[in-house]
């Protein structure tokens, strides 16, 4: 028993420092002027261009359409309670600091970056598979394949999070402002009083924060699995996928928790 959860724990801690490893190594890439020459610089505009298309125009309208039942219900609830002059800022504080964000990281992890991971794994494994039949050793990763495989893909992710994010939470509050007040200028004013109370400077970096750590999850831990050696067959099964997914789900749920506790205590 002992020896089996020193064995987890051993596991457990390896595989968050192949995380982080890879995030240091990764960010130092995209720091280096030569990431961004030549085919670089065209493999990372390709994978910012398909994320962006991939996921824009159908985020938008799965969270537009989610916003207005919501808005509704919280107005409709509101009003039948006697608490209308609450309904505005109840729709702010769960669409657009809670729910929006959540689901933009889910969106990108579920549509983009997990596909991502498994797509380079698969990769490596089939170069693996042909030096192999070669009598070849398996090369390890280089920087070149890096800066062209693994820092579009990451800055894509990173990109993607926060585009999703700022267009649904724009979009959350002009439909907040049709729905309440419907199509007439004369409530801006309250409407932006009651908005700039809410997003105060703790309100607001907290929200920065949480879409920054929420990319940076889903950006970083589908692709690090793909970059060890080790990992890149083990990578090809369910078992280990779905332990990606895990980790990814945990730490987004520890930074949303961790957001909640920093707007409301």
């Amino acid at each position: 028993m002992l020896t089996r959860l020193n064995r987890g724990a051993r596991d457990w801690i390896a595989s968050w420092w192949r995380i982080a490893r890879f995030a240091m190594l990764i960010f130092s890439l995209a720091l280096t002027p030569s990431t961004y020459s030549g085919a670089n610089r065209a493999a990372i505009a390709r994978q910012l261009v398909l994320a962006a298309s991939a996921n824009l125009l159908w985020f938008t309208v799965l969270a537009s359409l989610i916003s207005l039942v919501l808005i509704r219900i919280v107005v409709v609830t509101a009003l039948s309670y006697g608490l209308s002059r609450y309904a505005l800022e109840m729709v702010v504080r769960v669409l657009v600091l809670e729910l929006i964000p959540l689901t933009a990281a889910l969106f990108v992890a579920l549509r983009s970056t997990l596909p991502d991971g498994v797509e380079l794994a698969e990769q490596r494994a089939d170069h693996a598979r042909q030096a192999r039949r070669s009598g070849q050793t398996v090369p390890p990763q280089d920087i070149a394949s890096l800066q062209h495989a693994f820092v579009p893909r990451v800055l894509a992710g990173l990109f993607s999070v926060w585009l999703l994010a700022a267009v649904s939470c724009v979009t959350a509050l002009v439909l907040a402002y049709i729905t309440i007040y419907g199509f007439t200028p004369w409530a801006l004013s309250g409407y932006t009083r009651v908005v700039g109370q809410i997003f105060n400077p703790a309100v607001a970096m907290i929200l920065l924060l949480k879409v920054f750590f929420f990319s940076l999850a889903v950006a970083l831990i589908p692709l690090a699995s793909s970059y060890d050696d080790g990992l890149a067959r083990r990578r090809l099964s369910s078992a280990h996928a779905l332990l990606d997914m895990v980790r990814l789900f945990s730490v987004i749920l520890i930074v949303e928790v961790g957001s909640l506790m920093g707007n409301y205590y």
